[in-house]
């Protein structure tokens, strides 16, 4: 069998490394080998990552490659790649380049037909839908949300209607602004998930309805903290039995003073519903009213 040792000094590589995105024993035993093994750990946080060397005893020198440096640093690395180096690329927790630095590093690796390598491993996104009972056949990661409110109901007007589950990420000190935004676009029956502190003490996923959802946030200080990630169920066709008591006692009011299409398509508006399922509600149970 061959060893990492000698497959590393006969073929130069950049190897794209996950680590653990809290409990250290989620390193794999390969990572492990290639952290050991390289030339050089390509690392966002020198320090944060040389916590993790130390309790592995690894010793491989590190270089800093974050958000702040990659486009002028990255040809460093290729470079050092090109003569004959190889290169581990890790982030400070998870897979790197999903909302982490690598991209502009693994781009120009390519172009210049240097081998890139991907290791399995840790990842929130993958680790929070795994676990939250959404539909799992189809999502999508749309990576941190924006920081300010305007672009967050942007973002929620563009999925509203997605049949996908969606998943964010979200700093603890913006998570209860985010869920305010996502309820006005979304409305209080969507089903969220939070998880948060994946794979560490204080792991939380729970799930409910959007409205419940933030409310139990509200209610405990502790969900308000740490790592987070945002799943959202994607958008279903409403059923008659969907339109609430509210929805319907809205549709009926409207529908004395205005037609009943405009009165349906005003309601949809309201409760984020189908305006065609509204519609032929009306036309079931107001018409013979």
């Amino acid at each position: 069998m061959t060893t990492q040792n000698n497959f590393l000094s006969e073929c130069p590589t950049l190897y794209i490394v996950p680590t653990p995105i809290g409990n250290l024993g989620d390193i794999t035993q390969r990572a492990i080998e290639v952290l050991s093994n390289v030339d050089m750990i390509a690392a966002e946080d020198t320090r944060h990552t040389g916590k993790l060397l130390s309790f592995f005893n690894i010793q491989t020198r590190t270089f800093a490659l974050h958000d702040h440096n990659e486009q002028q640093k990255a040809q460093v690395l290729v470079e050092k790649l090109l003569a004959g180096h190889s290169i581990a690329l890790v982030s400070d927790a998870g897979t790197p380049l999903i909302s982490d630095p690598g991209y502009h590093l693994v781009n120009q690796c390519r172009q210049a037909g240097i081998r890139v390598v991907p290791l399995p491993g840790a990842c929130a996104v993958i680790t929070a839908l795994s676990a939250s009972g959404l539909p799992s056949d189809s999502f999508s990661f749309e990576g941190f949300l924006p920081p300010k409110s305007k672009g967050r109901r942007d973002k929620f007007l563009e999925i509203a209607k997605a049949s996908r589950t969606c998943i964010f990420y979200e700093s603890p000190h913006r998570i209860l602004d985010s869920l305010a935004d996502m309820l006005a676009i979304l409305g209080p029956d969507r089903s969220v998930v939070l998880a948060r502190e994946l794979t560490k003490t204080f792991e939380t996923i729970q799930g409910m309805p959007l409205g419940e959802l933030i409310e139990w946030v509200k209610s405990d200080e502790n969900q308000q903290k740490g790592e987070m990630v945002l799943l959202v169920h994607g958008y279903r066709e409403p059923q008659e039995s969907d339109i609430s008591d509210e929805a319907s006692r809205t549709l009926a009011i409207l529908s004395q003073e205005l037609p009943l299409k405009k009165a349906a398509a005003l309601t949809a508006e309201i409760y984020n519903l189908k305006k065609n399922a509204l519609y032929k509600w009306g036309l079931e149970h107001l018409a013979s009213s």
